[in-house]
């Protein structure tokens, strides 16, 4: 009988040793998916934060052109109304003394705001 009782133990002993194997094995296996599945995660929300950047940076570029098109455009029109001024009371003068005074009214009122 003691060498069947040998026997078991050495089999349950070797069950045990396989079973805590397989078990670290499986919680290998977990660790590296969970690390996986975290690190999927944060290309996501960096992927996310620089596809929502992109169209700031573009909203603001364009808010930017438009500034600079209607500053182009109230140059333009303050100009024009130099040059009627210039026409109605018979002052002589040309197309740029009408350009920079314009400039020089709009930065006076931006300066004054």
């Amino acid at each position: 009988m003691p060498k069947k009782t040998a026997k078991k133990a050495a089999k349950k002993a070797v069950k045990k040793t396989t079973v805590k194997k397989t078990a670290k094995k499986a919680v290998k296996k977990t660790a590296k998916k969970a690390v996986k599945k975290v690190a999927k995660k944060a290309v996501k929300k960096t992927a996310k934060k620089a596809t929502r950047k992109a169209p700031a940076k573009k909203a603001a570029k364009k808010a930017r052109a438009t500034a600079k098109s209607l500053s182009h455009q109230e140059i333009n029109r303050a100009a024009f109304l130099n040059y009627m001024n210039r026409v109605e009371h018979d002052i002589l003068g040309d197309e740029e003394s009408d350009w920079l005074g314009a400039e020089n009214a709009i930065k006076a009122n931006i300066q004054s705001a």
